[in-house]
């Protein structure tokens, strides 16, 4: 009779069968009626893996809900048990070895092939295990017919289907409720959005976007502080929480509360980890992981500034456009108090984008290969990076035609005077204007090509947002208008391109940016 019975898994949901069955395995040695432990019972050791990890499809109930479960299953099906947490970690044949050293660093139990059954229904998890020695109990893959696993038990429930009730364990089912983690399955794992793993796409560097949106906190704060009002002040997409520290040490706003939402894992815990770490001294932080396409994160009227930076493009960009965008504009609307306030800066189409133009790029600043490759999602992150840098300004056109997820309609120009002119070499192409200015603005992105390659900057120009809030109810302050960042113009664009119309007249380079203080009208 085994002293343990090691259960490896995520634990999202837990089931009846899976009651029964660990009760016949751990209860060798109890009594006749089954109500009491004997000593010679097993102890179940409950390894809940990716236990770093929540809201994501993958694992979308948290630790602390998946533990307090656990504990309750094991005592209405009369185990004894011990649960251990187990973070998240690289794919590795070693698997099995570091889950038992977290439960010998968390428990002291060092479990031994002489003393402990793993019980596991995966084939690959149980063969690492195996190959340790550990003897193995098949779980569900060990009865005929098979029962619902747990996750399509958990995927019943997402998609709506009553049954998983009769499948779950009354444990899960009393938990999910008074939690409401029903809900939050269903909005994680039917969310149209946010991956496996939580961020928006599996190619994107959150380390990078973390010091990237760091090194700019004090331009995005210096441009919108004075449009700030006290009170319930929000950043919907927060990234790190690099502004809310900005705000965090204005006397102004000691007595306001500031909220971060941010949909990124990655970027969420960030976050979470700062305030543990004291980085603000104002109590009332609070930090929010949700998707803001998924509905109303907020109660109507209860928000005095709501803030966003380089939010509204991804929201366009993910969602359905413009349909996407005018929700989340009425979602911000109705949450926003009589008089309040929505902050707003982000990229911007240029004036016109939809006009034809001539742009030049530079074909001797890298190599210009016959043709662009299809293939770079199946390169390793580095290795696409590489590749793009390595590519001309030119050639980085005919690649970022392929990989953009929105069409781009191009034709080189030939020379006046036919094959050999000026002209002729393929350096000018005749594309539309907002076209030109989604890639000039995206063309050194090599670290993140693949993810910046998903969206578009130049989906709305100024004289369509100031027509999209008018239309919701939002009044525009003057405060607003259109910029173009000169450094970038002056040290990406000149350089490598140059903008002409059709007939050859140049053209300067148009806005790049826009900044938006919408106001809900105090009598609304």
């Amino acid at each position: 009779m085994p002293r343990y019975l090691l259960f490896p898994g995520r634990h999202h949901l837990l089931t009846r069968f899976q009651a029964e069955y660990l009760r016949r395995l751990a209860a060798a040695g109890a009594d006749e009626t089954g109500d009491h432990r004997s000593d010679d019972e097993a102890t179940v050791v409950w390894a809940v893996t990716s236990a770093n990890h929540e809201n994501t499809r993958r694992n979308p109930v948290p630790y602390h809900r998946r533990e307090a479960a656990i504990e309750r299953f094991s005592v209405l099906a009369g185990l004894l048990s011990v649960v251990v947490p187990v973070f998240d970690t690289a794919a590795t044949d070693r698997f099995a070895e570091v889950t038992l050293k977290n439960v010998a660093a968390a428990t002291g139990l060092e479990l031994s092939p002489a003393d402990t059954v793993v019980a596991c229904s995966t084939p690959e998890v149980a063969a690492l295990y195996e190959g340790l020695g550990f003897p193995i109990a098949g779980v569900e893959a060990e009865v005929e017919p098979t029962p619902a696993r747990p996750w399509e038990v958990l995927l019943r429930l997402a998609a709506g289907d009553p049954s998983w009730r009769g499948l779950a364990h009354p444990a899960t089912i009393d938990v999910y409720a008074r939690y409401r983690l029903d809900d939050l399955v269903r909005a994680v794992v039917n969310d149209p959005v946010v991956g496996d793993e939580g961020g928006l796409t599996p190619t994107r560097d959150y380390r990078t976007y973390a010091e990237a949106f760091a090194d700019a906190a004090q331009r995005k704060w210096a441009a919108v502080r004075e449009h700030v009002r006290p009170g319930r002040i929000v950043d919907i997409g927060c990234g790190a929480g690099a502004v809310l520290e900005l705000a965090d040490r204005e006397p102004a706003l000691r007595e306001s509360d500031l909220i971060g939402v941010e949909v990124a894992r990655q970027l969420f815990e960030e976050c979470v980890h700062k305030k543990a770490q004291g980085f603000f001294t104002n109590p009332n932080v609070f930090f929010y992981r949700r998707n803001v396409l998924g509905g109303a994160v907020f109660a109507p009227r209860s928000v005095d500034t709501t803030m966003t930076f380089a939010l509204t493009h991804e929201i366009w960009s993910y969602g359905e456009q413009m349909a996407s965008l005018r929700r989340f504009v009425r979602a911000i609307y109705d949450h926003t108090v009589p008089g309040g306030v929505w902050i707003n800066s982000d990229v911007c189409g240029p004036d016109g984008q939809d006009r034809t133009v001539r742009l030049r790029l530079a074909t001797t600043d890298g190599a210009n290969p016959a043709r662009p490759r299809t293939d770079l999602a199946s390169l390793s992150p580095q290795e696409a990076a590489a590749h793009v840098a390595g590519l001309s300004t030119r050639a980085r056109l005919d690649q970022f035609a392929v990989d953009w997820r929105f069409p781009l309609a191009y034709r080189p120009v030939p020379g006046p005077d036919g094959p050999g002119s000026a002209g002729s070499d393929g350096a000018v192409v005749e594309l539309m204007l907002g076209a030109a200015m989604d890639f000039l603005t995206r063309k050194d992105y090599t670290d993140n090509w693949l993810s910046e390659t998903q969206e578009q900057f130049c989906g709305l120009e100024y004289a369509d947002w100031k027509a999209l809030l008018a239309d919701v109810g939002f009044e525009v302050d003057p405060a607003s208008g259109p910029s173009r960042n000169d450094w970038i113009a002056a040290n990406r664009l000149a350089p490598v391109a140059a903008l002409s119309t059709v007939d050859g007249r140049p053209l300067d380079w148009p806005v790049t940016h826009v900044l938006l203080v919408a106001r809900r009208p105090v009598n609304t």
